[in-house]
Protein backbone atom coordinates (compact mmCIF):
# COMPACT_ATOMS: atom_id res chain seq x y z
CA UNK A 1 0.00 0.00 0.00
CA UNK A 2 1.38 3.63 -0.88
CA UNK A 3 0.19 6.87 -1.00
CA UNK A 4 0.11 7.80 3.13
CA UNK A 5 2.72 7.81 5.53
CA UNK A 6 2.02 7.04 9.36
CA UNK A 7 4.24 9.25 12.04
CA UNK A 8 4.32 10.36 15.56
CA UNK A 9 3.70 13.73 16.15
CA UNK A 10 6.75 15.61 16.76
CA UNK A 11 5.20 17.54 20.22
CA UNK A 12 2.03 16.31 20.88
CA UNK A 13 2.12 13.18 23.58
CA UNK A 14 -0.58 10.52 22.17
CA UNK A 15 -0.94 11.64 18.42
CA UNK A 16 -0.06 10.17 14.99
CA UNK A 17 -0.02 11.70 12.04
CA UNK A 18 -1.56 10.33 8.75
CA UNK A 19 -0.32 12.47 5.72
CA UNK A 20 -1.56 11.78 2.32
CA UNK A 21 1.46 11.56 0.22
CA UNK A 22 0.43 11.66 -3.43
CA UNK A 23 1.74 15.59 -4.18
CA UNK A 24 1.51 14.70 -7.45
CA UNK A 25 -1.95 14.14 -8.12
CA UNK A 26 -2.67 16.79 -5.29
CA UNK A 27 -3.51 14.25 -2.66
CA UNK A 28 -6.48 12.80 -5.16
CA UNK A 29 -7.67 9.27 -4.23
CA UNK A 30 -6.37 6.12 -5.36
CA UNK A 31 -7.25 2.53 -4.69
CA UNK A 32 -3.79 2.11 -2.83
CA UNK A 33 -4.80 5.70 -0.92
CA UNK A 34 -8.36 4.39 0.62
CA UNK A 35 -6.52 0.97 1.63
CA UNK A 36 -3.61 2.86 3.44
CA UNK A 37 -6.34 5.26 4.67
CA UNK A 38 -8.57 2.11 6.25
CA UNK A 39 -5.40 0.76 7.61
CA UNK A 40 -3.47 3.73 8.86
CA UNK A 41 -6.83 4.07 11.07
CA UNK A 42 -7.06 0.35 11.83
CA UNK A 43 -3.80 0.62 13.57
CA UNK A 44 -4.39 3.89 15.13
CA UNK A 45 -7.37 2.67 16.62
CA UNK A 46 -6.52 -0.80 18.26
CA UNK A 47 -3.49 0.99 19.39
CA UNK A 48 -3.92 2.54 22.96
CA UNK A 49 -1.00 4.85 23.12
CA UNK A 50 -3.03 6.66 20.52
CA UNK A 51 -5.26 9.16 21.42
CA UNK A 52 -5.79 11.62 18.49
CA UNK A 53 -4.97 11.39 14.96
CA UNK A 54 -4.19 14.66 12.79
CA UNK A 55 -4.76 14.46 9.09
CA UNK A 56 -3.03 16.59 6.78
CA UNK A 57 -1.30 16.34 3.08
CA UNK A 58 2.00 16.21 1.55
CA UNK A 59 2.85 19.16 -0.97
CA UNK A 60 0.75 22.32 -1.67
CA UNK A 61 -3.10 20.72 -1.39
CA UNK A 62 -4.76 19.04 1.48
CA UNK A 63 -6.65 17.24 -0.84
CA UNK A 64 -7.89 17.34 -4.22
CA UNK A 65 -10.50 14.91 -4.33
CA UNK A 66 -11.61 12.55 -6.62
CA UNK A 67 -9.13 11.87 -9.61
CA UNK A 68 -9.52 13.61 -12.67
CA UNK A 69 -7.66 11.84 -15.29
CA UNK A 70 -9.69 8.69 -13.98
CA UNK A 71 -12.90 10.11 -14.30
CA UNK A 72 -12.02 11.60 -17.78
CA UNK A 73 -10.89 8.03 -18.83
CA UNK A 74 -13.15 5.62 -16.75
CA UNK A 75 -10.55 3.87 -14.92
CA UNK A 76 -10.02 2.45 -12.36
CA UNK A 77 -12.68 2.91 -9.70
CA UNK A 78 -14.77 5.34 -12.30
CA UNK A 79 -15.11 2.84 -14.67
CA UNK A 80 -18.22 0.97 -16.32
CA UNK A 81 -21.58 1.70 -16.85
CA UNK A 82 -23.63 3.60 -14.35
CA UNK A 83 -24.53 0.44 -12.01
CA UNK A 84 -21.14 -0.54 -12.38
CA UNK A 85 -19.72 2.80 -10.82
CA UNK A 86 -22.73 3.63 -8.30
CA UNK A 87 -21.60 -0.12 -6.75
CA UNK A 88 -17.75 1.36 -7.50
CA UNK A 89 -18.78 4.32 -4.80
CA UNK A 90 -20.14 2.09 -2.50
CA UNK A 91 -16.97 -0.12 -2.00
CA UNK A 92 -14.51 2.41 -2.43
CA UNK A 93 -14.69 5.36 -2.01
CA UNK A 94 -17.40 5.78 0.67
CA UNK A 95 -15.22 3.04 2.20
CA UNK A 96 -13.53 6.66 3.80
CA UNK A 97 -16.76 8.22 5.39
CA UNK A 98 -17.73 4.98 7.00
CA UNK A 99 -14.27 4.02 8.43
CA UNK A 100 -13.93 7.55 9.66
CA UNK A 101 -17.37 7.81 10.98
CA UNK A 102 -16.58 4.25 12.61
CA UNK A 103 -13.27 5.44 14.56
CA UNK A 104 -13.89 7.07 17.84
CA UNK A 105 -10.78 8.56 18.31
CA UNK A 106 -10.58 12.13 17.44
CA UNK A 107 -9.02 13.15 14.24
CA UNK A 108 -8.11 16.64 13.77
CA UNK A 109 -7.65 18.05 9.87
CA UNK A 110 -4.58 19.96 9.18
CA UNK A 111 -5.28 22.03 5.79
CA UNK A 112 -2.32 22.65 4.43
CA UNK A 113 -3.41 23.84 1.24
CA UNK A 114 -6.81 23.56 -0.74
CA UNK A 115 -9.49 20.58 0.03
CA UNK A 116 -12.14 20.53 -2.90
CA UNK A 117 -14.44 18.36 -3.98
CA UNK A 118 -13.90 14.97 -2.11
CA UNK A 119 -10.76 16.29 -0.35
CA UNK A 120 -13.38 19.18 1.34
CA UNK A 121 -16.01 16.36 2.03
CA UNK A 122 -12.35 14.65 3.38
CA UNK A 123 -12.02 17.56 6.07
CA UNK A 124 -15.19 17.48 6.81
CA UNK A 125 -15.33 14.33 7.95
CA UNK A 126 -12.72 14.78 11.05
CA UNK A 127 -13.88 16.34 13.85
CA UNK A 128 -11.70 19.19 14.33
CA UNK A 129 -9.89 21.55 11.33
CA UNK A 130 -7.18 23.73 11.92
CA UNK A 131 -6.40 25.82 8.36
CA UNK A 132 -2.92 27.36 6.96
CA UNK A 133 -3.92 30.83 5.63
CA UNK A 134 -3.17 29.54 2.37
CA UNK A 135 -6.24 27.08 2.22
CA UNK A 136 -8.74 26.87 -0.17
CA UNK A 137 -11.92 25.50 -0.05
CA UNK A 138 -14.30 24.04 -2.60
CA UNK A 139 -17.14 21.75 -3.08
CA UNK A 140 -16.94 21.78 -7.04
CA UNK A 141 -18.80 19.29 -7.99
CA UNK A 142 -21.49 20.65 -9.77
CA UNK A 143 -18.92 22.62 -11.81
CA UNK A 144 -18.05 19.23 -13.25
CA UNK A 145 -21.03 17.69 -13.88
CA UNK A 146 -21.06 15.93 -10.73
CA UNK A 147 -22.66 15.07 -7.56
CA UNK A 148 -20.74 14.02 -4.19
CA UNK A 149 -20.67 10.71 -4.67
CA UNK A 150 -18.97 10.09 -0.86
CA UNK A 151 -21.61 11.57 1.16
CA UNK A 152 -20.26 15.15 1.35
CA UNK A 153 -23.26 16.58 0.89
CA UNK A 154 -24.57 15.46 4.39
CA UNK A 155 -20.86 16.05 5.81
CA UNK A 156 -20.73 19.48 4.62
CA UNK A 157 -23.91 20.51 5.87
CA UNK A 158 -23.32 18.72 9.04
CA UNK A 159 -20.50 20.96 9.82
CA UNK A 160 -21.85 24.25 8.64
CA UNK A 161 -25.32 24.37 8.16
CA UNK A 162 -28.04 24.02 5.20
CA UNK A 163 -27.93 27.22 4.18
CA UNK A 164 -24.62 27.77 4.01
CA UNK A 165 -23.85 24.26 2.50
CA UNK A 166 -26.57 24.94 0.48
CA UNK A 167 -24.96 27.66 -0.98
CA UNK A 168 -21.52 26.03 -1.51
CA UNK A 169 -22.88 23.08 -3.30
CA UNK A 170 -24.93 24.78 -5.66
CA UNK A 171 -22.45 27.72 -6.97
CA UNK A 172 -18.90 25.38 -6.91
CA UNK A 173 -17.54 28.80 -4.99
CA UNK A 174 -13.87 28.29 -3.93
CA UNK A 175 -13.17 30.15 -0.58
CA UNK A 176 -10.37 31.41 1.15
CA UNK A 177 -9.43 30.40 4.93
CA UNK A 178 -10.83 33.52 6.23
CA UNK A 179 -14.20 33.22 4.31
CA UNK A 180 -14.24 29.20 6.15
CA UNK A 181 -13.40 30.16 9.77
CA UNK A 182 -16.27 32.81 9.50
CA UNK A 183 -18.74 30.14 8.32
CA UNK A 184 -17.72 27.83 10.65
CA UNK A 185 -15.96 25.14 8.41
CA UNK A 186 -12.42 25.71 10.49
CA UNK A 187 -11.89 26.26 13.91
CA UNK A 188 -8.83 27.84 13.69
CA UNK A 189 -6.53 29.83 10.86
CA UNK A 190 -2.52 29.95 11.51
CA UNK A 191 0.32 30.68 8.87
CA UNK A 192 1.10 27.51 6.87
CA UNK A 193 4.17 26.95 8.89
CA UNK A 194 2.62 26.79 12.43
CA UNK A 195 -0.35 24.43 10.72
CA UNK A 196 1.42 21.07 12.12
CA UNK A 197 2.17 22.85 15.67
CA UNK A 198 -1.53 24.38 15.80
CA UNK A 199 -3.18 20.75 15.53
CA UNK A 200 -1.05 19.46 17.85
CA UNK A 201 -2.08 22.18 20.06
CA UNK A 202 -5.31 20.78 19.65
CA UNK A 203 -4.48 17.07 19.94
CA UNK A 204 -2.63 17.94 23.16
CA UNK A 205 -5.62 19.38 24.63
CA UNK A 206 -7.64 16.43 23.75
CA UNK A 207 -5.09 13.77 25.06
CA UNK A 208 -4.75 14.98 28.09
CA UNK A 209 -8.37 14.47 28.69
CA UNK A 210 -9.84 10.41 30.13
CA UNK A 211 -9.17 8.45 27.04
CA UNK A 212 -12.40 6.15 27.33
CA UNK A 213 -14.76 9.43 28.24
CA UNK A 214 -13.10 11.36 24.95
CA UNK A 215 -14.10 8.55 22.62
CA UNK A 216 -17.50 7.89 23.89
CA UNK A 217 -18.10 11.65 23.79
CA UNK A 218 -17.13 11.40 20.44
CA UNK A 219 -19.79 9.11 19.66
CA UNK A 220 -22.39 11.24 21.38
CA UNK A 221 -22.02 14.15 19.70
CA UNK A 222 -21.86 12.01 16.68
CA UNK A 223 -24.79 9.73 17.38
CA UNK A 224 -26.95 11.93 18.84
CA UNK A 225 -26.95 14.46 15.88
CA UNK A 226 -30.14 13.19 14.26
CA UNK A 227 -31.72 11.19 17.10
CA UNK A 228 -35.20 11.79 18.95
CA UNK A 229 -34.25 13.60 22.15
CA UNK A 230 -35.64 10.39 23.99
CA UNK A 231 -32.84 8.20 22.23
CA UNK A 232 -30.14 10.90 22.96
CA UNK A 233 -31.06 10.85 26.47
CA UNK A 234 -30.50 7.10 26.82
CA UNK A 235 -27.51 6.99 24.74
CA UNK A 236 -26.09 9.32 27.13
CA UNK A 237 -27.18 7.83 30.24
CA UNK A 238 -25.57 4.65 28.59
CA UNK A 239 -22.45 5.77 27.96
CA UNK A 240 -22.07 7.74 31.19
CA UNK A 241 -22.77 4.58 33.15
CA UNK A 242 -19.90 3.37 31.11
CA UNK A 243 -17.22 6.24 32.14
CA UNK A 244 -18.60 6.65 35.55
CA UNK A 245 -17.10 3.27 35.88
CA UNK A 246 -13.87 3.53 34.90
CA UNK A 247 -10.45 4.37 37.02
CA UNK A 248 -10.23 7.41 35.22
CA UNK A 249 -13.25 8.94 36.43
CA UNK A 250 -12.50 7.80 39.79
CA UNK A 251 -9.19 9.86 39.29
CA UNK A 252 -10.85 12.54 37.83
CA UNK A 253 -13.55 13.19 40.85
CA UNK A 254 -10.49 12.43 43.07
CA UNK A 255 -8.36 15.35 41.71
CA UNK A 256 -10.62 17.68 41.80
CA UNK A 257 -11.46 17.31 45.45
CA UNK A 258 -7.91 17.27 46.06
CA UNK A 259 -6.79 20.52 43.60
CA UNK A 260 -4.44 17.82 41.81
CA UNK A 261 -3.77 17.10 38.22
CA UNK A 262 -5.34 13.56 37.13
CA UNK A 263 -3.64 11.01 35.61
CA UNK A 264 -5.50 9.47 33.11
CA UNK A 265 -4.53 5.88 32.06
CA UNK A 266 -7.05 5.05 29.75
CA UNK A 267 -9.18 2.74 31.82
Amino acid sequence: MIDLSVRPHPTAPHTRVITLDRPDARNAYSDAMIDSLCAALDAAEDDDDVRVVVLTGAGRAFSAGGDLKAMRDHEGMFGGDSVRLRTAYARHIQRVPRRLMAFDKPIVAAINGPAIGAGLDLACMCDLRVAASTARFGSTFVTLGLVPGDGGAAFLARVVGLPHATRLALTGDVIDAQEALALGLVHEVVDPASLLDAAGAFATRIARNAPVAVRLTKQALLRSWDLPIEAALELAATYQGIAQRTEDADAGVDALLHRSTPEFRGR
